[in-house]
């Protein structure tokens, strides 16, 4: 089959669209900024989020589910993350349509159905669930709630890009609420971590855990941490933030609670999330120009299995071995399939799921079956090899490990040749315009500079990295006196 995929050397954006519609991740549709996520690309978020909810529960927290609409004064509350978010709202108006007299077939809508109060498509939760907890929370034995939701937001974007940056896209939400400010900061810090986990142990990615400055934090946050992970282009992705959002939103919407000694006192508050942003980070990170390469771990199909035959006779002996064989792989926890369907030749299907990122593939023929052999292919290295049928579930087995494992060294490789240092402004452009990447240099601390930077480069402070080291330095643009190193970059 003729794949169509641009390269990577040749168009970047392109080569990442070509791999999404190609590789049956996802699909434009009928509402502009929006996108149907098709079965394969779905059938990977379920194996992301299942995992994720995993771990989310075994840190104690439940999952619940809040209201899509929000009313636009519940919206107004908390002032700051009312204006960061005023922008991206969809807004609703109005309940009902009504024929059009002037126009048969055509709907317009009534203006009698207007709404006494607006309500805004939730591009966040905060609010709807900040004015639920006021009724949740009299006492510190209420506390912690520790609640997470899965959902759907709206952020109205005018220039979009599938799973990067769409209208409306899917996520989950952490929201909890404590007692004390030393809790809340844990949980926020205990969430980043979760994120970091996952992102490096189930998505092969590595990612720098760090803090946001004032002018990135999450409007309403005290503090946002987050990951951010390198893509093969050199620019950064965002793959996860985590808010200690201080008192701002009990504040804001009177959620008090009697302590211990019997004082009320204005409740501690975090928010967290990742979206299906993340699958376009795992394209990016791990592809190549012939498709995707899916870590094993959150692969929608792990094995694939090919016959290879002439005739009905060496179809039924293959298809013998096949079913010894997948039931093998399956008592192991390997999720595989047989494709013995006639209407394609083999070659064709070693092109399908080779541009569909399947990590391992085995070809089984008549031959092999005499030899007690099989071919089995590795997508990310695309070596092949002839394996004993005896012990062949073992050897998968091991093989996802050993890919899972190459697929992280070799993009934490990536990451380091791309993490550069520099101490000049001249040093600071030339890097990110021939090499890009993690750039890790000097800024004096203020909200100017790093926007000063920002607009003579496009290059924004990513992150100060958690394990930060303390340096005596001067900002690369001011000459300013700093205290430590800040990582820069272009970035989705």
């Amino acid at each position: 089959m003729s794949k169509g995929i641009t390269s990577r050397a040749e168009d970047y954006s392109q080569w990442y669209n070509d791999l999404i519609l190609k590789g049956a991740l996802a699909d434009y549709s009928a509402v502009r900024g929006c996108m149907v996520i098709k079965p394969y690309g779905y059938a990977l978020w379920e194996n992301m989020r299942d995992q994720l909810d995993r771990m989310f529960k075994e840190t104690g927290h439940q999952n619940a589910y809040f209201p899509l609409f929000v009313p636009k004064s519940l919206f107004e509350a908390e002032e700051k993350n009312a204006e960061g978010f005023a922008k991206e709202c969809a807004v609703v108006t109005h309940y009902r349509l009504k024929a059009d007299a002037n126009n048969k077939g055509k709907l317009i809508v009534d203006p009698e159905a207007k709404l006494e109060e607006e309500l805004v498509v939730r591009p966040t939760s905060e609010a709807i669930i900040w004015n639920t907890y006021k009724d949740w929370i009299q006492s510190y034995r209420d506390l912690p709630i520790l609640v997470n939701q899965w959902a759907n937001v709206v952020r109205w974007e005018m220039r979009t890009r599938l799973f990067l940056r769409t209208a409306e896209f899917l996520w989950q939400e952490g929201h909890t609420a404590h007692s004390t400010k030393e809790e809340a900061i844990e949980e926020t810090e205990k969430m980043l971590d979760v994120y970091a986990t996952f992102a490096e142990q189930y998505m092969a990615l590595p990612v720098i855990r760090g803090v946001k400055t004032p002018s990135e934090r999450f409007a309403g946050a005290e503090d946002t941490y987050c990951i951010e992970a390198l893509m093969q282009d050199g620019k950064a992705l965002q793959a996860g933030t985590s808010h200690f959002l201080g008192q701002n939103f009990a504040k804001a919407f009177d959620v008090k609670f009697l302590n211990k000694e019997n004082k009320l006192e204005y409740v501690w508050a975090t928010s967290w999330g990742v979206s299906t942003r993340l699958i376009g980070a795992l394209v990016m990170a791990h592809s190549d120009d012939d498709g995707l390469i899916l870590p094993p771990r959150i692969a929608p199909l792990q094995v694939v299995i090919v016959p290879i035959y002439k005739g009905d006779e060496q179809k039924q002996q293959i298809d013998a071995k096949v079913k010894e064989i997948m039931q093998q792989l399956k008592a192991n926890g390997i999720s595989v399939k047989y494709d013995d369907n006639d209407n394609n030749r083999p070659g064709w299907k070693f092109a399908e799921y080779e541009l569909k990122g399947v990590p391992v593939r085995i070809a089984i023929g008549a031959r092999d079956l005499q030899n007690n052999v099989a071919e089995v292919a590795r997508r990310d290295t695309k070596e092949k090899q002839s394996v004993s049928l005896d012990g062949i579930a073992n050897h998968i087995k091991q093989l996802l490990e050993d890919i899972q494992q190459n697929l992280y060294k070799k993009a934490l490789a990536y990451r380091e040749e791309h993490t550069t240092r520099a101490d000049s402004w001249e040093e600071f452009e030339k890097l990110l315009d021939e090499k890009g990447g993690f750039v890790s240099a000097h800024w004096d601390g203020t909200a100017e500079t790093e926007e000063a930077i920002k607009e003579k480069t496009k290059a924004t402070i990513r992150c100060i990295p958690l394990n930060n080291e303390k340096e005596e330095g001067k900002c690369i643009l001011t000459g300013k006196p700093s205290s430590q190193r800040v990582l820069f970059a272009r970035a989705y």
